[in-house]
């Protein structure tokens, strides 16, 4: 059984991952998979290097929390492309897409790990934190193994515990169907300052151990992980009953329209110029010392696999 984690279940982030496990595209590549959620980032991925898990399906750049400098994991194939988080505030504060100045004086939800991608981001904007007043804090009541962060953060927006929130795309549709939030930065399509969307994206990860010892399940989780972004691309309804399975009623009538929204950015591969500036986003705050070899980061062994038709 190849044990496999997420940071955020309840999600479109890391769908295709639990699309790979429940519609049985780890049977027919030989193996047997679970996915579980195991929430926060860094802890994820401690899990990973401490050996309770075989693969992590999370934020590429999250990996470092675990794994300095690249030292002991590598990025199998990407989940989706690009930085996949989004910048949601309070309707009652009138925010306009577009416009950061509104987070000036705020309470923002970021989960850990995350947290620093919204820091980075407004430094870009020319907002200062720390001088602006933007608080940059956790989710409250996101805590404990069961926690969806998305939903966690549309619950404390709502509660009005949280001004905003910088969440997968799972929370922030909650947040704006309900009407108590406005989406201001959908940054994988372009929102917010230019090399955002390049800071990380959702990817598919193992340890360097399990790559060199046990080859065969990395090259059939790739795989596995391609079936699902094929037959979700085929036919984005099959999302729902994947949910339905893993999901509270409410969210798996939602994923099959997040979905078909993401298919897009489907796409396994991970080229050199997106490793360099995830790379450089890291040095920017503090993850990384130097710049990394593509090969220290990429399992390129397995790139092959990107183009084959599954």
């Amino acid at each position: 059984m190849l044990r496999i984690a997420v940071p955020d279940l309840v999600s479109n982030s890391y769908f295709p991952i639990i699309a790979a496990v429940e519609m049985g595209f780890f049977q027919q590549e030989g193996f047997d998979a679970s996915v579980d959620l195991l929430f926060p980032i860094p802890k994820t991925f401690e899990a990973l290097r401490d050996g309770a898990l075989d693969f992590v399906v999370g934020s590429a750049h999250a990996t470092l929390l675990a794994f300095p400098e690249w030292q002991g994991a590598k990025l199998l194939a990407a989940c989706g492309q690009h930085t996949y988080w989004f910048l949601v505030i309070r309707s009652d504060l009138n925010p306009q897409h577009g416009d950061l100045s509104v987070v000036k004086g705020l309470r923002i939800g970021a989960a850990p790990g995350v947290n620093l991608s919204l820091q980075r981001l407004l430094v870009e904007a020319g907002i200062d934190p720390d001088k602006n007043g933007v608080q940059i804090m956790p989710i409250p009541g996101a805590a404990g193994p069961n926690v969806s962060f998305g939903l966690s953060a549309a619950k404390a927006l709502e509660e009005g515990k949280l001004d905003g929130f910088w969440a997968n795309g799972m929370g922030c549709e909650v947040a704006l169907r309900s009407g108590v939030g406005k989406m201001v930065l959908d940054v994988r399509r372009g929102d917010g300052p230019p090399a955002a969307r390049h800071y990380t994206f959702s990817a598919l990860i193992a340890t360097d151990k399990r790559i060199h010892e046990e080859p065969d399940s990395a090259r059939a989780a790739i795989r596995a992980l391609m079936k699902a972004h094929r037959a979700l691309k085929e036919d984005a309804n099959r999302a729902t009953a994947v949910a339905e399975k893993r999901f509270p009623a409410a969210e798996a009538k939602l994923i099959a329209e997040l979905v078909r929204r993401d298919l897009p950015y489907y796409d396994p591969t991970i080229p050199e110029d997106k490793v360099m500036s995830m790379n450089r986003f890291a040095q920017e705050i503090g993850l990384l010392s130097r710049p990394v070899p593509y090969d220290h980061v990429v399992a390129t062994e397995f790139s092959h696999l990107w183009k084959e038709t599954v």
